[in-house]
């Protein structure tokens, strides 16, 4: 049941990614570019599951979940820069700013991350304080308190000897923080209780950590060719990682530490999150 669900989720995802409107322009030919680039969409699907997971629609959040994955794309694009990560390589092809020029792929990262917040705006469910509510919590888990936050964070910590709770809490905001929040909003849009919605919210960010533990491992274990990026690159930038600080057998532990702490989350919830329990153990599974 868990393809078949993550299928239906990814087929909503992708045909309705395929219906936005695009000008044909550079500007445009740049968003689409690294948007309908591949990608798990584990955020989006993330959105789509907590909807259900409280026993609401998961079309109802669907056009919020595409606006989570613009805002994804964004931070993609801009990781991959030559001031930040300075990747060539991203989900199997060249990075954005390899084929479109720098300027074009900061301007088609900021365009995405707006474009997001259009699309937010425009939800029209009839809950105006539900999508208001979602508009802001998105905005703090995008910014600097978030995801921008977390990743000056990580730039500044490179070259340093980081703790393991300093690790924690650069991964919390620069990982952690959208995957989060697509949680939240699934389970506000689709209105959830407060109760739910913290379950998903605990759910998630230890999610987010194991994510971040895995993209650690893969780094390591994992090749180029698999990843559709440079592997290795933590090494090359001189950043604290899992790996680094516990050993990849430590790592390992850790990881799944923190998809049992994901899975003790849902509980409350019962079966209606049976798809969230399986996607826990896809993050720990995943190859790339």
């Amino acid at each position: 049941m868990f393809k078949e669900t993550f299928q239906r989720y990814l087929t909503m995802i992708e045909q309705t990614l395929a219906q936005l409107p695009w000008d044909e322009d550079s500007l445009n030919e740049s968003m689409y570019y690294s948007l309908i680039g591949g990608g798990k969409r584990i955020r989006p699907v993330l959105a789509l599951a907590s909807a259900e997971a409280v026993g609401g629609n998961p079309e109802t959040v669907l056009q919020a979940a595409l606006a989570i994955e613009l805002i994804h794309t964004y931070s993609l694009i801009h990781d991959d820069l030559p001031a930040m990560d300075n990747d060539d390589y991203r989900r199997g092809r060249l990075s954005n700013h390899k084929v479109f020029g720098e300027a074009q792929a900061i301007l088609a990262g900021d365009a995405l991350l707006t474009y997001a917040f259009e699309i937010l705006a425009n939800l029209e469910l009839g809950q105006p304080e539900r999508e208001l509510r979602v508009i802001r919590e998105v905005a703090l888990a995008a910014g600097k308190d978030g995801m921008v936050g977390g990743q000056v964070a990580d730039i500044a910590g490179e070259g340093k000897a980081l703790s393991l709770n300093e690790i924690e809490e650069i991964h919390k905001a620069k990982t952690g923080a959208i995957l989060t929040v697509s949680a939240r909003l699934g389970g506000i849009l689709a209105g959830g209780t407060e109760e739910q919605i913290e379950a998903l919210t605990d759910y998630a960010q230890a999610l987010g950590l194991a994510f971040q533990i895995k993209d650690d491992i893969l780094d390591i274990v994992g090749d180029s060719e698999t990843l559709g990026k440079p592997a290795g690159s933590d090494i090359r930038q001189g950043k604290s990682t899992y790996v680094s600080l516990l050993g990849l057998e430590g790592a390992g532990h850790q990881l799944h530490a923190q998809i049992l702490k994901a899975q003790a989350a849902i509980k409350p919830l019962g079966e209606r999150a049976s798809f969230l329990n399986e996607l826990a153990f896809y993050i720990e599974e995943r190859k790339h």
